[in-house]
């Protein structure tokens, strides 16, 4: 790192102090903290939902993907049409109830148990899961940067990976505190051209190193089952037919129904504008691919052929895919850029962990403190917004030791198995609820019961067997002397083994189908819900001034928008499946 790199840094972090200064005086109300006044515009909306999707655990993990599983983790990437399933489906019945979050969007529509249960497993599914492979991810691209940085604290010497983790963590924290959604929304839209920006700098000099594109793709070629988007059957990792269940069902709950991305659409200034946003998000979406996904096959492409000595660190013999991308940053690109791309790098990491914070904070406020204290005044609801972020940000730093253990395998592939296990239940229930008015509360509540615990059974096995397994690798190698007697309990139980190595995509869509049948069945077997309860809260239960609000809130030009983000979409699907032919 050159002064000059640090002096674009610098330069990022006062444009962000002034931000967060501006937006601080304007938080009066959990209106004004957790949803900015409900006045952005679809610029900033848009931004933000790409800003806070896009985080440094995609940058650095979907380039480890691209250089471990080629294209396979592209399915995810190229979800823009989803976000185009929030702006027209989801958007209007969200909007127009005035809710918050979206458990009290599951309130309105079913019963407060419902809300309890997608608020709790909601705030437990952060932490465990974005909170921490952000984390790690943005304190790798420290400890590859800047390997020399170390602080003597208290007679211990702290490494550049601790150092990252941990301001990046207090830094974020302390901005969204102070800022609330504003700041998080307008910080994004800065943020959101860094990454683009920086990113694509990254695919040009890679691509201009390599050789070009044809070169990469002659180099992929010689490799194409480990670097095909379509993979066959027999694939243990990445079967075509488990791609096509689990990926829409993981999508439409992350993208359609997670307060994590939804609270953006809520603060737009009206439902013309939350649609818009999320249209120009899913625009935005569309690029991932080429300047994330791509990185990491030119990294591959470039270690392979030993281009000007360019080399990533290897573990076995196997490329650590993971160190793909701050590799890239560190050895190809020169001064100045390297500070610009870094700072994108920072931008990615805090933009998702600020939107991450204010949405827990905004689900513990709203769902959990003003339901169990429903005289708070809006002052004291704006103070307990702000030490409850304090709290997930001192639940953040807490995780930081666990993080090694959780990225193994693949930072981009663990986030995505661990939300396939959560998504199924939150789905089915979004989905049935609003476009089956015979749906109860105590379907949606079963549903969601049942999902939970199926997932959480099923992750559990999973770690147990991988755990005893990897005890066993160990003991062949000579590592260790002997296995302990749970370790050989487990190894015997063939079920307990089959379970825990179960596709995580079939077992997504496996829940999927669970779920769905417990909350028709329910639903079915108790009393229909009252009218007044699903009025305006379903598709077949919508008023008529409801259907003209929403028809006067696009025209043309959304049309128009709406049919370019899915023919992006469609050229990108048919040029990467062929493409190595």
């Amino acid at each position: 790192m050159h002064l000059i790199d640090w002096l674009v840094i610098g330069g990022y972090f006062f444009a962000l102090i002034l931000v967060v200064w501006w937006s601080s005086k304007r938080q009066d109300t959990t209106e004004d903290y957790f949803l900015a006044g409900r006045n952005i515009g679809w610029f900033a909306v848009g931004a933000s939902l790409f800003a806070s999707n896009i985080g440094s655990e995609h940058i650095v993990g979907l380039a480890g993907q691209g250089t471990s599983s080629g294209m396979a983790m592209a399915h995810w990437e190229l979800h823009a049409w989803i976000m185009i399933m929030l702006g027209w489906v989801f958007v209007p019945y969200y909007y127009r109830s005035g809710v918050y979050t979206m458990p009290e969007f599951l309130e309105r529509r079913f019963n407060s148990t419902a809300r309890w249960i997608l608020s709790i497993v909601s705030l437990f599914a952060y932490v465990v899961t974005k909170v921490s492979v952000t984390i790690y991810a943005g304190a790798m691209v420290f400890e590859t940067l800047l390997p020399d940085m170390s602080l003597n604290i208290m007679g211990t010497n702290v490494g550049p990976f601790w150092i990252g983790a941990i301001a990046t963590v207090v830094l974020t924290g302390i901005y969204t505190i102070f800022g609330g959604l504003r700041a998080v929304l307008y910080t994004d839209t800065a943020q959101a051209i860094i990454l683009l920006v920086g990113s694509f700098f990254i695919t040009f000099f890679g691509l201009s190193k390599l050789g070009g594109w044809g070169e990469l793709v002659s180099t992929c070629k010689a490799n194409a089952d480990q670097f095909a988007l379509w993979r066959p059957m027999s694939d243990p990792d990445f079967p075509w037919l488990g791609i096509l269940i689990a990926s829409p069902v993981v999508g439409i709950w992350y993208w359609c129904t997670d307060q994590y991305i939804v609270q953006r659409t809520l603060a737009a200034k009206n439902l013309r504008n939350a649609r818009r946003g999320a249209i120009w998000g899913g625009f935005l979406k569309v690029w991932p691919v080429m300047i994330f996904l791509v990185p990491g096959l030119i990294g591959y492409a470039l270690h392979q052929k030993g281009v000007d000595g360019f080399s990533i660190p290897t573990e076995d013999g196997v490329i650590k895919g993971d160190m793909v991308f701050p590799t890239m940053v560190s050895t190809l690109l020169p001064i100045g850029l390297r500070g610009l791309v870094v700072g994108g790098l920072l931008a990615a990491l805090m933009s998702s962990l600020s939107s991450l914070f204010n949405s827990c904070a905004a689900l513990f406020t709203v769902d959990i403190y003003k339901k169990l204290h429903p005289t708070a005044s809006e002052k004291m609801l704006v103070h307990i917004g702000r030490v409850a972020t304090g709290v997930i940000v001192v639940l953040g730093l807490l995780w930081i030791p666990i993080m090694p253990l959780i990225a193994k395998g693949g930072l981009y592939k663990y986030l995505q198995s661990v939300q396939g296990y959560l998504a199924p239940p939150i789905t089915a229930v979004f989905l049935l609820g609003l476009f089956c008015k015979r749906i109860n509360g105590k379907g949606a509540v079963a549903g969601l019961a049942v999902g939970f615990i199926a997932g959480m059974a099923k992750l559990t096995i999973q770690g147990i067997t991988g755990a005893a397994l990897a005890a066993q690798k160990a003991f062949e190698k000579g590592e260790i002397t002997e296995l302990s007697p749970w370790t050989e309990k487990i190894l015997s139980m063939d079920c307990f083994i089959f379970i825990g190595g179960y596709n995580f995509l079939y077992a997504s869509g496996w829940l999927m189908a669970i779920s769905v049948i417990v909350v028709v069945v329910v639903s079915l077997m108790t009393k229909p819900p009252l009218a007044a309860q699903i009025e305006n809260l379903t598709y077949s239960t919508a008023t008529e001034k409801q259907r003209k609000e929403n028809r006067a809130s696009w025209n043309k030009w959304d049309v128009m928008a709406t049919a370019v983000v899915l023919s992006l979409v469609l050229g990108l699907y048919l040029y990467f499946s062929f493409w190595l032919k």
